[in-house]
């Protein structure tokens, strides 16, 4: 030693945990994830709901030309 200081131990680099960069990829993983699961649920959903317009158009179509076909005869 020099100048009769205190020895200090040696400083270790290694922490425990995430680090910044891991924390920040996780976060905007997660923020991704969540915006394809909405997008998907969005896709899913108006897909289901064209699907109860169509069957419902159809049906009104058909119970209107049932009942013009019925007062025909």
């Amino acid at each position: 030693m020099v100048g009769g200081g205190i020895a200090l131990p040696p400083v270790s680099d290694e922490r425990s945990g995430l680090k910044t960069f891991d924390l920040v990829l996780l976060i905007g993983g997660g923020v991704i994830a969540a915006l394809v699961a909405f997008a998907l649920l969005h896709f899913v959903a108006g897909i289901i709901w064209f699907a109860i317009k169509f069957i419902f158009v159809v049906a009104v179509i058909g119970i209107i030309a049932w009942w013009l076909v019925g007062r025909r005869k």
